[in-house]
């Protein structure tokens, strides 16, 4: 299920966005840590945090700022990646790199970061050991793009990887795109499918018809995938 809101404005579609991830993170704060005043829920002196995970690219740049200086407890919020590219950070393709640049200053330089990408291991040494790391949980909240191709995430249907990454239980996956430069890695369609809020952010006419397409028919792309699932909710920000 999708529910639609539609923007003329760009920062009005950046501000509304952020204001809405705002509210969610502090909702999951709020439930985590009435789940932690039962002494039972939580191990004694760990306090309730909340996940946010974002996606790269040139549109979120706006948001992400602007969500930088949202009066949240960020000390309490761990951010880290839908996907990024398998580079190191001072590259420009870095979508950690971006993460630094703009969310991870004013109010929000008090979360913790949890990147998705350390080139000094191999790439499919580096994902086994996310799937095994106990800290990389479900995002709470996350924030995800989509290419004109249907992609979501960095689940491109062209990738030798596409049957494993929307079907495993794995949490990672590493995907070798076809049309896209970079290997990635990426959440898995199952991963993203069990987020409780999930936010799209898109803008222009083409990307709004590759979505109401991918609503109108099952396709082989990873936003028809994921939007079609019965048990999704995606609220869908769009600016014209």
């Amino acid at each position: 299920m999708i529910e639609l809101r539609t923007f003329d404005d760009p920062r009005a579609h950046s501000d509304a966005l952020a204001k809405a991830v705002s509210d969610a993170l502090a909702a999951s704060l709020a439930a985590r840590g009435a789940a932690s005043a039962d002494a039972s829920a939580q191990p004694t002196g760990q306090s309730a945090h909340a996940t946010l995970a974002v996606s790269g690219g040139t549109s979120p740049r706006p948001f992400l700022q602007t969500l930088s200086q949202e009066a949240l407890d960020w000390a309490h919020i761990d951010v880290t990646l839908v996907d990024d590219r398998w580079v190191p950070e001072s590259d420009a393709a870095s979508n950690a790199r971006l993460v630094r640049e703009t969310l991870l200053q004013n109010a929000g330089a008090a979360a913790y970061f949890l990147p998705l990408v350390d080139t000094s291991a191999s790439l499919d040494a580096h994902v086994a050991a996310l799937n095994a790391d106990a800290r990389r949980g479900l995002p709470d909240v996350a924030v995800l793009g989509m290419g004109e191709d249907g992609h979501t995430a960095s689940i491109f249907a062209d990738a030798p990887e596409w049957d494993f990454a929307i079907s495993t239980p794995d949490r990672f996956v590493a995907v070798h795109p076809g049309s896209a430069p970079h290997a990635r890695v990426s959440l898995s369609m199952t991963a993203l499918k069990q987020v409780s809020q999930l936010f799209l952010f898109i803008s222009g006419q083409k990307k709004l018809d590759v979505l109401n397409a991918a609503l109108a028919a099952r396709q082989k792309n990873a936003i028809s995938t994921l939007a079609n699932d019965e048990g999704v909710k995606l609220d869908v920000y769009w600016c014209a």
